[in-house]
Order: C-alpha cells, then sequence, then structure tokens
C-alpha cells in the first residue's frame, strides 16, 4: 500500500464538507505503520468516496512480487449500500459480485432457475456451454482480475479460503461498527426442522439435563455431522439431481461445515471463544448454538484476507472496546474523526418522552405516546414521518390506536415478509404518510422530502433473553449493553438528515433514552454531543385528530399547498427551526426536573383498554 496516494485516489471531482482533511488523516495514520485504520465518518459524509480513496492505494502488480498481494476489497454488511456502489457512476471501478442466488440461469428453459439452482449445479460433470457469458461466473471473474471487488460481508466471509477471491493488500469495510456482531451472527449455528434436512433422522437430546450443556451439544454435533456426511454421500451418487435435491444436498454442506467449525473451535484450548446454547424446549426441540466473542472466526474470515484495512462507521464509539470485540491489537490500530459539516440546528433532537418504555411499563406509557404522535402528526400534516417502532408488538400497538384515533388512513406499516417493498412504497408517495417501521434505523436513505421528521420510541436495548446479552452482562458488561444500544440510536437520527442543506427533526418518546444520554455521554461522537446538549421541549399543537390527518379542503392527494421554494406550507421552521417552549441544556449530565415526562406533550390516556403484547425481541 502507497499511503500518498490515498487523496490522489479520491472519485469525484471536487472534495465537499470535510473529505479533503479525512484523507489527509487517513494517509498519515497508514504511513504512521498502523495496518488498520478506524474512521468515524457521521452520515452524509461520503464515506463511500473515502473507501474508493483508500482503496485506490493498494498494490499493484507492477509494484510488488508475484507472491505478493496486489488490489482491494470493498465490502458492506448492507446489500443496500452495495446496491448505491454499483449505481454510483463516480464508483464505477468497483467491480461487484453477489452470491449466486442472485443471478438466473441463461441457458433455454432455465431462465427463471437461479444460478445456484441450474443444471451446473444439479448434474454431474455437466458441460455448460454459455458458462463464459453465465451472468455469475462472468461478474466473478471480472471481480477477481480487477483492482477492486466489492461484495457484501456475507459474501466476502463465505469466500475465505477460495481460490478464486483471494487476501489482497488492502480491505475496506464500511458500517464496520456491527462487525462483531455479524460475526457472531454468521458463526451460530441454527438447528431446527427447517434448517437441518436430516432433523427426522436423528434424536435430539435435552442438552441440559446431565452433565455440561456444552459438552453435550458437542456429542450430538459429532452425530449430527455423521449423518449430513451419509446423506451428502448418497446426493453426490446421483447423476442429475432436482433443485430440492440441490437445494438439500448445498445445505447439507454448509450444515456439515458450521458444526465442524464449531467442535474444532469448541475442543480447540486456545481458541479465545466461549460457546452459548439454547434449548427452550428441552429434548427434540431445536437448538441454537452461539460465539461470545469470535475473534478466531473473524481472523480466519477477514483478518487473513489482507494486509491493510480501513474500516468506516459513524459509530465506532470506543476503540479499545472495538478492537477487543474483533480481535484487534488496538496499538496497530488508528482512529481517525472526520467532522460533521451538517448545521446542528437542522438535525435536531425533541423531547416528548411520556416515561419508560419497558416490558414492565409499556402498558402505561405507551398509549400516552400513541397520543403524543397525533400532536406530532398535526405538528407536520403536509410532511412525511417514520416511527422507529423497535418492535412488531409496539408497532402493532400504535397502529390499532392511531386507526382507533381516526388515522389510519396516514399510517402505513410493514411485516417481516414485506418490508423492502412497503418501505419502497411510502418513499415513492407524495402524500404525507407515516411510516411505523420496525428495524430499520441503519441503511436507509431519507433525503429531502423523503422524510421530514422521525420518532424513537424505545431505547434499543438489546434482548436479555438472548443468551450472549445475559452471558456478557452477568460478567458485568454494562458499559457494552449501553454503546449498543446508543450506537442505534444515533444510526437512526441519521436517517432524515443527509446533506449539509437538508433538515429534519428527531423525536425521543422513551425516558429511557435520557438516561442512556447521560451514562455514555464520554462515547458520543462530538458531534451527536452538540445535537444532544440542543435537546430540546418543541411546542407542539394541542390534541387534534382531524390536524393530524394530513388532510386539506383539497384533499389528500394533490390538494397539498405548496410554497413557491418547493417545500410544504409547513416550511423549514416546522422541523429544524421550530420554537421550542423550553429548551433543557444537556452538557453535564443535567437531569429531567418533570419527573421523566415532558411538559410538551398530553399526560392523558385514551379510555380504550390496552392490549398486552409480548414483543418479537422479548426485551425487558
Amino acid at each position: 500500500m502507497d499511503p500518498d496516494r490515498i487523496p490522489d485516489s479520491f472519485p469525484a471531482p471536487s472534495f465537499r464538507g470535510a473529505q479533503e482533511q479525512a484523507l489527509a488523516d487517513i494517509r498519515d495514520a497508514f504511513s504512521a505503520g498502523n495496518d488498520v485504520v478506524l474512521v468515524r465518518a457521521p452520515t452524509g459524509s461520503g464515506k463511500s468516496l473515502l473507501a474508493r480513496s483508500v482503496a485506490g492505494a493498494a498494490a499493484t502488480t507492477d509494484e510488488v512480487t508475484p507472491a505478493q498481494a496486489t488490489g482491494a476489497y470493498y465490502t458492506t454488511p448492507q446489500v443496500s449500500q452495495l446496491d448505491d456502489v454499483a449505481e454510483d457512476p463516480l464508483l464505477d471501478d468497483l467491480n461487484v459480485i453477489r452470491g449466486k442466488s442472485n443471478y438466473t440461469c441463461i441457458l433455454n428453459g432455465e431462465t427463471d432457475t437461479p444460478v445456484d439452482r441450474a443444471p451446473c449445479a444439479r448434474q454431474s460433470g455437466f458441460d455448460c456451454s454459455v458458462r463464459h457469458r453465465c451472468p455469475y461466473f462472468s461478474d466473478r471473474a471480472i471481480a477477481s482480475n480487477r483492482r477492486i471487488a466489492a461484495m457484501t460481508l456475507a459474501y466476502f466471509m463465505q469466500t475465505a479460503g477460495s481460490d478464486v477471491f483471494r487476501k489482497r493488500d488492502v480491505v475496506v469495510i464500511d458500517e464496520a461498527h456491527g462487525l462483531a456482531a455479524w460475526a457472531e451472527m454468521y458463526a451460530t449455528v441454527d438447528l431446527n426442522p427447517q434448517t437441518v434436512p436430516v432433523w427426522d433422522d436423528v434424536g435430539v437430546p435435552d442438552v441440559a439435563a446431565n452433565g455440561d450443556p456444552l459438552e453435550r451439544t458437542v456429542r450430538f454435533a459429532e452425530t449430527l455431522t455423521g449423518v449430513c456426511e451419509r446423506a451428502t454421500d448418497e446426493l453426490f451418487g446421483q447423476a442429475e439431481l432436482t433443485p430440492a435435491e440441490a437445494a438439500r444436498r448445498d445445505r447439507l454442506q454448509e450444515l456439515r461445515s458450521e458444526l465442524q467449525w464449531f467442535v474444532e473451535d469448541y475442543r480447540n484450548p486456545e481458541s479465545p471463544t466461549t460457546w452459548v446454547v439454547d434449548q427452550p424446549d428441552g429434548e427434540g426441540g431445536a437448538l441454537t448454538i452461539k460465539p461470545l466473542d469470535p475473534a478466531r472466526y473473524l481472523h480466519h474470515t477477514v483478518w487473513d484476507r489482507g494486509n491493510k484495512f480501513a474500516l468506516l462507521s459513524a459509530t465506532i464509539l470506543d476503540k479499545a472496546a472495538f478492537c477487543r470485540g474483533v480481535g484487534l491489537d488496538p496499538t496497530n490500530v488508528a482512529l481517525v474523526d472526520v467532522g460533521h459539516t451538517f448545521p446542528v440546528e437542522n438535525r435536531p433532537l425533541y423531547d416528548v418522552t411520556q416515561g419508560k418504555m419497558t416490558y414492565d411499563e409499556r402498558d402505561e406509557t405507551l398509549p400516552k405516546v400513541a397520543r403524543a404522535l397525533v400532536r406530532i402528526m398535526a405538528k407536520h400534516p403536509e410532511q412525511k414521518g417514520l416511527i422507529h417502532c423497535h418492535s412488531y408488538a409496539i408497532q402493532s400497538e400504535l397502529r390499532t390506536r392511531l386507526a382507533r384515533f381516526g388515522l389510519g388512513g396516514r399510517v402505513r406499516t410493514h411485516d417481516r415478509e414485506d418490508r423492502d417493498a412497503t418501505l419502497e412504497s411510502w418513499k415513492t408517495t407524495d402524500d404525507p404518510d407515516v411510516f411505523l417501521s420496525v428495524k430499520m434505523e441503519e441503511a436507509l436513505d431519507l433525503s429531502g422530502d423523503l422524510c421530514r421528521w422521525q420518532v424513537v420510541c424505545k431505547a434499543p436495548y438489546l434482548n436479555t433473553n438472548d443468551s450472549r446479552v445475559a452471558r456478557r452482562l452477568e460478567k458485568g458488561q454494562w458499559s457494552w449493553y449501553r454503546r449498543a444500544a446508543l450506537r442505534t440510536v444515533i444510526q437512526a437520527c441519521g436517517r432524515v438528515v443527509r446533506a449539509p442543506d437538508d433538515y429534519g427533526a428527531t423525536y425521543l418518546a422513551d425516558s429511557s433514552l435520557l438516561d442512556l444520554f447521560e451514562r455514555t455521554r464520554d462515547a458520543m461522537p462530538p458531534w451527536f454531543c452538540d445535537q444532544v446538549d440542543r435537546l430540546s421541549t418543541p411546542d407542539l399543537p394541542g390534541f387534534d385528530q382531524s390536524a393530524a390527518s394530513g388532510r386539506t379542503n383539497a384533499g389528500r392527494s394533490g390538494g397539498r399547498e405548496r410554497r413557491s421554494d418547493g417545500r410544504d406550507s409547513n416550511g423549514r421552521g416546522g422541523d429544524a427551526g421550530s420554537t421550542a417552549t423550553r429548551s433543557t441544556s444537556r452538557s453535564g449530565g443535567s437531569t429531567r426536573s418533570s419527573g421523566g415526562r415532558s411538559t410538551g406533550c398530553d399526560d392523558g390516556d385514551d379510555s380504550d383498554s390496552d392490549h398486552p403484547l409480548s414483543d418479537v425481541w422479548g426485551d425487558k
């Protein structure tokens, strides 16, 4: 790698914001001898362009011997970000490769068949006459031979040890804050009737019945591996497979690999990984085998894949903690902070807290949150809004209550199956609809009038029923627990303000968020501290269901009054420039003076009875 090439590799015709200084700082960090540079860059700073600049400094074949690594990888956990890279003309030299299932076969009669189920995957010794034109193998050949290959983090990890995608000089990972969590997810082994094709051929023990649950799980994993091997051999012995049989074969191979990794790692006395196992239904029930601190897994799938690494994110909150979680030596890692160039007054935080949204207190608080939403919707009758519901249970309850208030026509929701399609439909509408979302705090670009306001309904703490979370909290890792929640809040706040001239308001409805801010202030990036310091209570209209409906005399569609400058009749003052009835500084960790309840929102409840629903995430 030649760090001096980093600024010159910037792909845009000119710099904006803090990009030029950021590239100089990244160059200096690599020049100082660091193998890994963490780049903490806020939303809208152009991380993809920074990533391309770092990748452009990778060694070329003219500069090193044939045995040395050249070129670069760009990878991100988010499919949507990879789509953005593929569509950006400034990044057209990042050659994108996706998994086989994303491509369709081009053979006659197979044009609806994914490549991973095509005849080449089903028939032994199949000689494809059009392999050179196959969309998957063509993209793979191009990506493997060009200077910069771009792929999802999942595909990158899956190709560890591949003869095609070998070690490269530079690896750039975007949205790297979740690297440890993604590694834990990929290394998790789920054993249930849907994931184990030979489930009915094995007897699943109650691993907690006698002795060490993990030791019994290992013995069961060894037995299951043998069953998978025999079933795989039978399929490989057939000359031709149906698409379903090909899928069964691939899953058996994948499962066998997962089980072998688990057993090998558990038996390895030098492995730093701690394994936990969940079997809520006992004998015959599903098993989930989960790793903690999967540093060894990351070394195999990530750290062995490059010489130099740039890890980019807005929310790498603590360098030492991050390095511990991913198996890096912090003395060989530098942190570069990129300044935020979006005016803080364009990205305000508003306190509309109604109480705690913990599981035990939610029945009391959630009706008040619903009434607060009515007032916020009345504040923004002509502007689209996003509600971060945190769980499907909260989403369902808010949808029901808003419908009872006569606002169902302005509200949209999604489920697990239609989330992408419903999101795109909402984004393309001109109506001021409100989208009740679940787990959309990241990788969502809602620039301009796509969304002008959002509400964070609940402090997004991790599920304490998850055995990995519980084990860490047993060890006293509360700072890690709070940082994870803060990271999600910061990510959420970045959804609606995407450029220096963009603006959007973020309302906080859960009083636990205020406590979170006070406990994690030292972990906040400076630019987010500025937002928290300006936290204030907004001047909201009274509870008016008609005003909140978003309807004008001209009707819902096409009848909204527009200003000559193209903005809604609310204007900018309705969001970022809103006058507050009370401005409460949060610097220095001041506490609430009103018992955790905002005077800016109605504290009353409606007369409808509550319907207790347990969260899909099981949070407490």
